[in-house]
């Protein structure tokens, strides 16, 4: 299934990334050699997405400004407003009159950097799905110790945890998704439990290798990330190996 119309959640303050958002928003803070919003550009044009609404809300001039009509990234970019913090529900019901125009849409978080394949949250979508989340599998924080006996026997840094997935923050959804979203409040909380409850909500898992998917939370992920991308040749290529 092809997917051609994404919304970019960009309304967000950044906090945990101050002081770098206290003058840039953060889908515009440098990973590298490119912004956050250009890996998610370039991730959804190769996926053959050729519209992108961007849902802002703090230092909006500045993405305005930084990404323009899109000409440049080769996709059309448009920008739909929140005046006042509205979590990521409020911020989709303010994009309604454009996810009632599609029979689906793609729904990113505007903090991550991905390669893993939309297409497939879409095909999750049926009549009795009203939407879908991409999962995978969590990453350790920490450093693990392999023990065995009272003896340590090797060391993984930041491991994956292949027995918990978590929200990707990656979500394809129904046009029937409106009636669910709050004026105000983030779909994690109200939206997805919801459709949760009432068995609407599917899941895809991805695992990571052969996907790439890493959310910018902090400065070390701004250091880490480049050396990650460089280790599996470029975030797009290593797709195509």
């Amino acid at each position: 299934m092809a997917v051609t119309v994404a919304l970019i959640l960009a309304g967000g303050f950044g906090k945990r990334l101050r002081p770098y958002t206290l003058e840039t928003p953060k889908i515009l803070l440098p990973v590298g050699s490119k912004s956050i919003a250009e890996y998610l550009i370039e991730w959804l044009r190769y996926y053959g997405v050729n519209e992108i609404f961007m849902l802002v809300g703090y230092l909006k001039e500045k993405i305005i400004d930084a990404l323009g009509s899109g000409a440049r990234y080769g996709v059309y970019i448009s920008y739909i407003v929140e005046e006042e913090p509205l979590g990521t529900g409020g911020a989709l019901r303010n994009a309604a009159h454009i996810i009632g125009r599609f029979e689906k849409v793609l729904a990113v978080n505007g903090d991550i950097i991905t390669n893993i394949d939309p297409r497939r949250l879409l095909e999750a979508i049926r009549d009795d799905i009203v939407a879908s989340i991409a999962s995978v599998p969590l990453r350790s924080p920490y450093g693990v110790l392999d023990i065995e006996g009272e003896r340590i026997i090797g060391f993984r840094e930041k491991p994956i945890i292949k027995d918990y997935w978590i929200n990707a923050g990656v979500y394809a959804l129904s046009r029937k998704v409106v009636e669910y979203l709050p004026e105000k409040g983030d779909v994690e909380r109200s939206t997805f439990p919801l459709l949760a409850s009432r068995r609407q909500l599917a899941v895809v898992k991805y695992e990571t290798p052969p996907y790439y998917w890493r959310s910018v939370d902090s400065p070390k992920d701004l250091e880490e990330i480049p050396r990650e991308l460089e280790e599996i040749g470029g975030l797009l290529a290593s797709l195509e190996v």
